[in-house]
């Protein structure tokens, strides 16, 4: 018997799913690029029996991934495909421990399910502000682990700015204990951050103290053309002045995305008559019941149409109306993948920067690649932009794709950086990016990164191979594209 399976002997048979019909699911990773093996995947009920599950594996030399919905874009929550690491879900950890109205916080298992907290938010007319297109199935523990940003980052911030404590099991099985949420707390160094971000390399997360905040009142949405894309900052700057700030979301469309997603999906239909090329989803929200938010919008766009910076609109009318907005802006990640997928480039740069970028990336891919289709979107309120290629249509589309990364993303990188930007927005390292880390990351941050990781877990059992390589730099032979 080998030391994985001197472990799993070990481990209350309750947990271990052995089953490879069901292990499947836990193996392959969101995009279907990569898929790993495990023996067994562990399903604890407590942190108790998470902090077991990683005394055991790690006295018997066995690697742990973590995972929790397994929605990660670059295979942070995959194992690899020589079977010797094993899956830990957190999915059966999935009590809310307690609502604080007062305090605007709830406390939480990292295996809720970010759309049950909304709900639960919701039924104390709150609202946790983290929102994704995945919160049907992403979990509150990937979320964080991952950094993640969502269509709310411009008022709220990313999910680090929403975390007020965090409970996490380290890779010895020890558990750190900072889940009291306050809102001060100057103690020492913020050791929580630490997880934050980290990917499960650091420990494993298991419950999370967040950030609520007001339900709102008055949420008004409006579907925007845009006349050129270079007044995209000034859009923003105008709709923040006009709404006293009160704009939670700024959403970037490019026609050829919004085309691609028309093209296979007959039922949906166009939200403005006239067709432009670049498109603005703006969305303003309340918890005032005396401020006139819709009056400021109606005035935001009457002054913007004068200047000719709109050139035509409209204003979601309901809930219904506001949600056929919001379906086009989140499903155009399916545009891409039923058209052939794409090769997707994560950017981020400054607000004022934005319309630069997309610019000169635009022009870079269409004299590199003039039959490539572009699919340009994204969070123009934090500068992160999804600049994404589809393959050209008849063509090879694995082919173009591994020539495409090849050959012309990295001068789209190289644009970011020289930008001041960054080739990793919201999605994170995991395994894929880390050539990316290695050639754009700061050095010295870099240095600080391994050392934290041979001080936490010095033999790199947790999550080996993901944002810190452990063995090596190189990314797998079975990574898809």
């Amino acid at each position: 018997m080998n030391a994985a399976e001197n472990a799993l002997s070990s481990l209350p048979p309750e947990i271990v799913v052995r089953d490879q019909d069901i292990v499947s699911k836990y193996t392959t990773d969101f995009r279907h690029l990569y898929v790993g093996r495990t023996r067994a995947v562990l399903r604890p009920r407590t942190v108790d029996e998470v902090q077991q599950i990683v005394r055991t594996l790690t006295g018997h030399g066995v690697a742990i991934v973590p995972q929790g919905g397994n929605t990660s874009y670059c295979t942070a929550a995959t194992p690899t495909s020589d079977g010797s690491e094993i899956v830990v879900s957190l999915e059966r950890l999935n009590r809310i421990r307690e609502i604080d109205v007062g305090n605007l916080s709830m406390t939480v298992d990292a295996g809720c399910v970010l759309s049950h907290l909304h709900d639960a938010a919701s039924e104390n007319d709150l609202m946790l502000p983290l929102s994704l297109g995945s919160q049907q199935s992403c979990q509150i523990g990937g979320n964080l682990s991952t950094n993640a940003g969502g269509i709310a980052v411009l008022k709220h911030g990313m999910a680090r700015d929403l975390v007020l404590g965090l409970e996490v099991v380290l890779p010895d099985g020890t558990l750190l204990n900072d889940l009291n949420p306050l809102r001060k707390n100057n103690s020492g160094y913020d050791v929580k951050q630490l997880f934050v971000g980290a990917e499960g390399t650091l420990g494993i997360i298991t419950g999370a103290s967040l950030k609520l905040a007001r339900k709102p009142r008055t949420t008004v949405t409006a579907f925007l053309a845009i006349s050129d894309i270079s007044e995209l900052s000034v859009l923003l700057d105008r709709a923040q002045r006009f709404t006293g700030d009160a704009v939670t979301s700024f959403e970037y469309i490019s026609n050829s995305s919004l085309e691609l997603l028309l093209a296979k999906r007959s039922i949906l239909r166009r939200p403005l008559a006239e067709v432009s090329e670049h498109y603005i989803l703006l969305e303003a929200a309340t918890s005032s019941h005396l401020l006139d938010l819709q009056g400021a919008v109606d005035a935001l766009l009457e002054d913007a149409m004068g200047d000719g910076l709109v050139t035509d609109g409209a204003v979601a009318a309901n809930e219904d109306h506001r949600s056929q907005f919001w379906h086009l802006r989140e499903n155009l990640p399916e545009g891409e993948v039923l058209n052939g997928g794409s090769v997707k480039h994560d950017v981020s740069v400054r607000t004022s920067r934005l319309a630069s970028f997309i610019k000169e990336a635009s022009q870079i891919v269409k004299s590199r690649s003039p039959e490539a289709i572009l699919s340009v979107y994204g969070h123009v309120g934090d500068g992160n932009v999804h600049f994404n290629v589809v393959p050209p249509v008849g063509g090879d589309t694995s082919q173009f794709k591994t020539s495409f990364e090849e050959e012309v993303s990295p001068s789209i990188y190289s644009l970011a950086a020289d930008m001041g930007g960054s080739f990793s927005a919201e999605y994170g390292i995991g395994r894929v990016k880390l050539e990316l880390l290695d050639q754009y990351g700061d050095p010295g941050k870099l240095a600080m990164m391994k050392k934290l990781k041979k001080a936490l877990d010095p033999e790199g059992y947790m999550n080996p191979g993901k944002v810190v390589p452990h063995v090596s730099e190189c990314l797998p032979d079975n990574l898809i594209y």
